[in-house]
């Protein structure tokens, strides 16, 4: 199956937070609104991506950082996609655009009971952190 990866510009909002959704393992909150998402992709220009198969978004994911580490947020393929070498390209491609950008490391975060996310991430090389904990404050 043939796609190819393009910038993720605002204007495939639409068709990546519909992708979003139809995942499983991918939370999605007001941070994920149009103007969010596009305050984001400004920040971090260039660091996030899609994958165009079929005239349509087949994959995504958003990545960026502070100035000191990476992070990849949603990172979704469509059923159908996957096992095309899709979500490890778009990786692929936001750890080369951290890298260009002097980020020496990246991190995600995945819910713990997202098996099939879990066994994607380590068949790319991530490992889990057992030492660490997130913890989270509504603002």
């Amino acid at each position: 199956m043939k796609f190819q990866l393009s910038d993720f510009e605002i204007e495939f909002y639409d068709q990546v937070v519909e992708l979003w959704r139809r995942c499983e393992g991918i939370g999605l909150s007001g941070a994920d609104s149009p103007e969010n998402i596009g305050a984001y992709l400004r920040r971090n220009p260039g660091m996030s991506f899609v994958a165009i198969g079929g005239g349509e978004v087949v994959g995504a994911a958003l990545s960026g950082h502070d100035g000191r580490r990476g992070y990849i947020h949603h990172l979704a393929v469509r059923p159908q996609w996957r096992g095309h070498g899709v979500g490890r390209e778009l990786v692929d491609r936001c750890l080369q655009a951290l890298a260009e950008a002097g980020i020496q490391k990246c991190h995600l975060f995945i819910y713990a009971d997202n098996e099939e996310g879990m066994a994607f991430w380590r068949s790319v090389g991530w490992r889990p952190r057992e030492e660490l904990v997130v913890v989270s404050k509504n603002l």
